[in-house]
């Protein structure tokens, strides 16, 4: 059996804590911040967790993650 290939983009995007579970950093930061007020770009910047719905999937792209 060879080895499985890593997704190297998401291994880029996604980390694991220490529970097992996947770190995630928000979307909509990069550009058009004007009209975003101030409390919604902070709380763009906090990392989130992936919703365990697409769980499944990433376990299969990261398989040594």
């Amino acid at each position: 059996m060879p080895k499985m290939k890593t997704s190297r983009s998401a291994a880029k995007r996604f980390k694991v804590t220490g529970t097992g579970k996947l770190k995630r950093n928000k979307a909509y930061k990069r550009h058009i911040l004007t009209k975003k007020t101030t409390k919604k770009k902070r709380n763009l910047r906090k990392s989130a967790i992936m919703d365990p719905t697409n769980v499944k999937n990433m376990k299969k792209i990261l398989p040594y993650l």
